[in-house]
């Protein structure tokens, strides 16, 4: 993980520095051991014992790592949208996985971005804070150390706002979609609407309607596995090429969603960042109309907000 500096944010309580990482920084029990026995933990510039150490607010924490990682690092092309100490910001293509499976442990965005940081001299390992479907196409956060990763993965920590094609046209314009989703019976990877799923709630907007197709703007409040996908599918618009929730088709080689927003407030210096992915060729060769519109970006924004 190499050297991590923090600050211990106001308002907190004085407690002792293991309660704070394995409660506000997500340190599992394990790493929370590797830091007590690394003799690498100071305390506002000097060096301290952490499993004596106790922490109140504005107390800077420093300590120095090494977290090992099974991937191999690939140079595979990255699209780089935000980089700093702490985050990384990248546009992930469709047919990319984010992280290996079982069966495939080469060409994913995890083997790319370890590349990355071994070329610049830096140590860490993968920490997505979300992922995304190999098909889908866009924005992925991602978290240089495992504490930060924590923060952010806290219920509304981000906003994501995702763009999609569907076939046809919504009953309404605008509106929210707030049905439960569990696991379809038998499958690992399906997933259904079903009363004793978890809650699932995704605010949609039509932005254009040309061709029997729709592009719709989607805002998440909450983040399960296909919710997009099966929301839109259930409403009888499955996103357009889609074969599992709907159907093959010859206009797009692959289901038509793309990351396009990621609004979040930065978990070191309270900075709030913006980073905006445009729709990619294949689903914007479907709308040409909106390739020339500059404030195409804004627009999704000032939709979506108002829902």
């Amino acid at each position: 993980m190499g050297e991590t500096r923090l600050v211990v944010p106001e308002g907190l309580a004085c407690m002792a520095l293991r309660e704070f990482l394995q409660k506000e920084c997500g340190f599992s029990t394990t790493l929370w051991k590797k830091l007590r026995r690394s003799d690498t933990f100071s305390l506002n510039g000097h060096p301290a014992n952490a499993a004596r150490t106790r922490i109140k607010s504005g107390d800077e924490l420093c300590w120095h790592l090494t977290e090992e990682s099974r991937i191999a690092p690939e140079d595979i092309p990255l699209d780089i949208l935000y980089e700093d100490t702490a985050l990384l910001i990248i546009n992930k293509p469709a047919g990319m996985l984010v992280h290996p499976t079982g069966g495939e442990h080469h060409h994913t965005l995890a083997n790319a971005v370890l590349f990355h940081y071994e070329t610049h001299g830096e140590k860490h390992a993968f920490h997505p804070v979300h992922r995304l479907d190999r098909q889908t196409s866009g924005l992925v956060l991602i978290a240089k150390e495992p504490h930060v990763q924590h923060r952010l993965s806290k219920h509304d920590a981000i906003e994501r706002i995702y763009l999609a094609v569907i076939e046809g046209v919504l009953p309404k314009p605008c509106g929210t979609i707030d049905l439960p989703i569990a696991r379809r019976p038998g499958s690992i990877i399906e997933r259904m609407i079903a009363p004793e799923g978890k809650r699932a709630v995704t605010h949609y907007a039509t932005l254009v309607q040309t061709g029997g197709l729709s592009l719709l703007a989607l805002r998440l409040s909450t983040g399960r596995t296909h919710q997009i996908r099966v929301h839109l599918a259930h409403l009888g618009h499955p996103l357009l090429g889609d074969d599992l929730y709907g159907k093959r088709t010859n206009r797009l080689r692959r289901q038509a969603l793309h990351a396009c927003n990621i609004l979040f407030r930065h978990p070191s210096n309270g900075e709030d960042i913006k980073v905006h992915a445009p729709l990619p060729a294949d689903m914007s060769a479907l709308f040409p109309e909106i390739s020339a519109d500059s404030l195409f970006s804004q627009k999704i924004h000032d939709v979506l907000i108002k829902l």
